[in-house]
């Protein structure tokens, strides 16, 4: 049997945004598909970066990029569901970082729990960098 991946969130929620389930979001088995769910935390990352002046092109003198994506689903969305995604930070290292997502609808009940792995980068060296101080900071380290 295959081991099945499993997202533990941490406690302190840094921002938690709401988003709806959109028409577009929708699959041929009636609820939030898997590619949409994933578009729905890449909006609310853009959302808490806007929250500290930043965009994933820009944290101060670097960049963002995506290492690595785990996803945890537990329940189905449909469309009009209010979704709230709470953000929280995990391990913070030198070059690199990782965002988790609690993903819950209007009734509070999750719909999934995902991590993603961001790591400092210079798109025009095309190499990985230090995160910037400031940057740090809003991360809350």
């Amino acid at each position: 049997m295959m081991a099945r991946i499993k997202v533990d969130i941490p406690e302190k929620t840094l921002l938690t945004v709401k988003l709806p389930v959109r028409i577009s979001d929708i699959n041929y088995g009636n609820h939030l598909g898997n590619d949409a769910l994933i578009s729905i935390i890449h909006e609310a990352r853009m959302l808490w970066l806007k929250e500290g002046n930043y965009t994933e092109l820009d944290i101060g003198n670097a960049a963002l990029i995506m290492s690595d994506l785990a996803v945890e689903y537990k329940s189905e969305a449909f469309y009009g569901d209010q979704l709230s995604v709470a953000i929280s930070i995990g391990d913070v290292g030198r070059v690199n970082f990782d965002i988790y997502f609690l993903v819950t609808n209007q009734y509070n009940s999750v719909i999934a729990k995902a991590k993603t792995g961001m790591v400092c980068y210079d798109y025009q060296a095309k190499k990985v960098v230090q995160l910037p101080e400031s940057f740090r900071t809003f991360l809350g380290r």
